[in-house]
């Protein structure tokens, strides 16, 4: 998608868009981009954590004895003589993309709500000396009977609070079971998603160091405001006080959106031995303790007419909760605003039981409840014998039915057509075990995509110095994805300056405030802000200019003046031109300098904002094995105005994979006996490498969206994932025959 020769506010846009090199890959190829646990302080002590081993219960004693004797051992903090901490108000949800409250207990106390919770942390002056006493800790529980597994957890359902203020949890529109009852053709079945763990690739850490009441965090962070304000509440101090840095993350995806345990322990340790604390995480510690996707039980009822309109809709999603912290695995969002079905009926309820707290996962509740719908559309599609795409523009919604509003822009039509075209859908038989290559089953599914697209206030500085270069600052992140690249590139265009000339800097709180990664937003929240900046420093150098009699300009009326390549010229005259740098000279060589806040107005009150997508996916399924493998997958999208064509694609892409991952391999194995892992590690929590994936074809049709912000931008970080399981499962069941409705589709769910 090329916008070289479109306009922003008559100004010819040549560097928003393009496909530009990550700005900071060079830095993390050779080893300079330094993560959180890599910051070298002076006297950095080491911490490990110690995890319960029941999932129930009381710890009765902990014999540090051996511990505490031991080479380089500066603290073992446990619940008899952690700090004690004021008692914050927890809150049991939360609005739209924003992280939940950090989990307790923080040591408070002796009681065991989950396997691998932590129960003591122990800090040396070397990580071996660390784990070394870690490992010679006797600790004796009394167990209690948990609640494990979901059927124990169903005896006892939980509804859960709004998504937004405002939202009901439930929905109902006309009378679904009636029209259900009535339907010429009727769907009821059930989908299982599994508990699935984030395995970022820098695991969670933190760095604590106090400065009298000051405390500084180093945090593997997606929303270093968030930890900030977390732990201002958890210590009962002034968040000034508190400053967090999180310059590059190795990875996010939801899981580091809270400030989780183990941050708070790390500054409490920090505290008691008055010297810097690093707590990293073990791979094996990222199950549990920070968070995982819910698992879901989601009964789909479909009813439709011959023709293929769907008289009623119905999903009742149950997903697996915690009782350390409530979070809904929200599956039926999706359900509510994607077909515009006669009659709606929704509901959404939580199963608690003893396991770590889940948490916002990638494209939380729309990856899961994809899955269900989609498939169900598609058995619906086979029977009626309608074309899977077909029973969708039949279905097609042209407004938010759940919302009743026009959306601000929708190209979902063209990406069926598209996307059908790159696949070559005409050319599939719609027939079970139809299509071959060779001796292995060919099947060809495909499914629709969408995702929210939020937005937040958020804040921005912009300075131009005297020598032409500009420094432009807010205190997002970059979760790898490429922020530092594509503001750069926003800065740039609005300064008029190339990229070369701006530096943008985030990851600190003493940067200008910006809201958490997380419901695909940066790009919608910050570039705005980020442009707006930009453009009152330049509006700014501007107005000096045509104030100033010994410049070209003078006289000239502000917006009459362009600014280009570091050049302020007449629009008129373009032979009436001055540096940046002269002008600035002929002041004294003082920076400019602009703050700006950019936030929603009363456009979500009069337009529903979405992302749309179709996916189409390829499958050759072993006939004797059950093997799957898949050749190649195209993904089409409507997203906006894309901010970098080359990182764009990118997150695209990494979503399908991930979509993948999620629809052959991703599954937390749980042992229901204890609460606890069973494949707590990268070498049996299975995720694709290389060879397991194939062609992808990723490609964004022209969309323009002038409600959503000033640069027409929308989210694109979670979109990807949504839609490729279903795709897979359509796929699957085309190949053989046989429909897998619960995840992920394993060989021995074929043979």
């Amino acid at each position: 998608m090329s916008t070289q020769n479109s306009t922003q506010n008559g100004t010819p846009v040549h560097i928003i868009g393009q496909g530009l090199d990550r700005l900071d890959g060079r830095l993390k190829v050779t080893g300079g981009a330094r993560y959180t646990a890599e910051h070298p302080l002076p006297r950095l002590a080491q911490a490990v954590i110690v995890q319960s081993t029941i999932a129930s219960g009381t710890v009765v004693s902990i014999d540090d004895s051996m511990a505490r004797s031991l080479p380089g051992v500066l603290l073992i903090m446990t619940y008899k003589n952690a700090p004690r901490l004021p008692v914050p108000k927890q809150e049991s949800g939360s609005p739209s993309g924003s992280p939940p409250a950090a989990p307790t207990p923080l040591l408070q106390d002796a009681s065991v709500k989950y396997n691998g919770q932590p129960v003591a942390v122990v800090v040396a002056d070397t990580l071996e000396h660390a784990r070394h006493a870690a490992q010679s800790l006797k600790i004796r529980y009394a167990a209690k009977p948990a609640v494990l597994g979901m059927q124990a957890a169903k005896k006892s359902l939980k509804t859960p609070p709004p998504r937004r203020p405002g939202e009901k949890t439930d929905a109902t529109r006309g009378n679904a079971v009636a029209a259900f009852s009535q339907s010429a053709k009727r769907l009821d079945a059930m989908y299982t998603t599994p508990i699935e763990t984030h395995n970022a690739m820098e695991p969670h850490a933190t760095i604590a160091a106090w400065q009298g009441d000051e405390l500084t965090l180093y945090d593997s962070s997606q929303n270093i405001s968030g930890v900030q304000k977390t732990a201002a509440r958890t210590f009962g101090i002034d968040p000034s006080n508190i400053r967090v840095l999180c310059p590059f993350l190795g990875g996010g995806f939801g899981s580091k959106g809270s400030a989780w345990s183990h941050v708070m322990l790390t500054a409490m340790a920090a505290k008691m031995t008055g010297t810097p604390v690093k707590l990293a995480l073990e791979r094996t510690q990222m199950f549990g303790p920070v968070g995982s996707r819910p698992m879901t039980e989601q009964r789909m009822r479909l009813g439709a007419a011959p023709n293929g309109a769907l008289k009623s809709l119905m999903h009742d999603t149950v997903s697996s909760n915690s009782f350390v912290l409530d979070f809904s695995e929200p599956s039926t969002t999706i359900t509510k605003s994607l077909y515009m079905a006669e009659s709606l009926q929704t509901t959404q309820r939580m199963a608690t039981m003893n396991l770590g707290a889940h948490t916002y996962t990638r494209a939380p509740g729309e990856a899961s409840g994809s899955f269900a719908l989609e498939c169900a559309i598609d058995e619906m599609a086979y029977a009626l014998n309608i074309d899977p795409i077909a029973l969708r523009l039949q279905n097609y919604a042209d407004k938010d039915p759940e919302k009743e509003l026009p959306f601000s822009s929708k190209s979902l039509r063209e990406c069926y057509r598209v996307g059908a075209e790159k696949f070559g859908w005409s050319r599939r038989t719609p027939e079970p075990r139809s299509m071959r290559s060779g001796r292995m089953l060919v099947g060809w599914g495909m499914a629709t995509a969408t995702y929210p697209a939020n937005r937040d206030a958020a804040k921005a500085s912009a300075l131009i110095r005297a020598d032409g270069t500009a420094l432009v600052r807010c205190g997002t992140h970059d979760l790898g994805t490429g922020t530092y690249t594509i503001m750069t590139q926003i800065a740039a265009e609005a300064l008029g300056l190339p990229v070369n000339k701006v530096r943008f800097e985030l990851g600190d709180t003493l940067q200008p405030e910006s809201p958490g990664a997380g419901g695909s937003k940066t790009t919608a929240s910050v570039g705005p802000a980020v442009y707006a900046a930009a453009k009152a420093a330049r509006e700014k150098l501007v107005a000096m200019a045509v104030a100033d009699r010994d410049s070209p300009l003078s006289g000239l009326a502000p917006e009459a003046v362009d600014v280009q390549n570091g050049w302020l010229i007449d629009r008129q005259r373009p032979d009436r031109r001055e540096p940046m740098v002269t002008v600035m000279a002929r002041h004294g060589g003082a920076a400019v300098e602009a703050y700006s806040e950019s936030k929603p107005g009363d456009e979500k009150k009069q337009y529903s904002m979405h992302s749309f997508g179709a996916v189409f996916v390829e499958v050759h399924v072993d006939p004797d094995l059950g093997t799957i493998r898949v050749p190649r997958v195209v993904g089409v999208y409507g997203i906006g105005k894309l901010m970098n064509r080359k990182t764009g694609h990118s997150q695209l892409m990494g979503g399908i994979v991930w979509g993948l991952s999620m629809g052959l391999m991703e599954k937390t194995e749980m042992d229901w006996r204890t609460g606890r892992a069973v494949n707590a590690n990268l070498a049996d929590y299975h995720v694709p490498v290389n060879a397991d994936i194939g062609v992808i074809d990723v490609s964004v049709v022209d969309e323009d969206d002038p409600h959503i912000n000033v640069l027409g931008a929308k989210g694109i970080g979670e979109i990807g994932i949504v839609g490729v399981a279903a795709a897979l499962g359509n796929a699957v069941y085309h190949a053989t025959g046989k429909r897998v409705r619960d995840l992920p589709i394993t060989l021995d769910k074929l043979i």
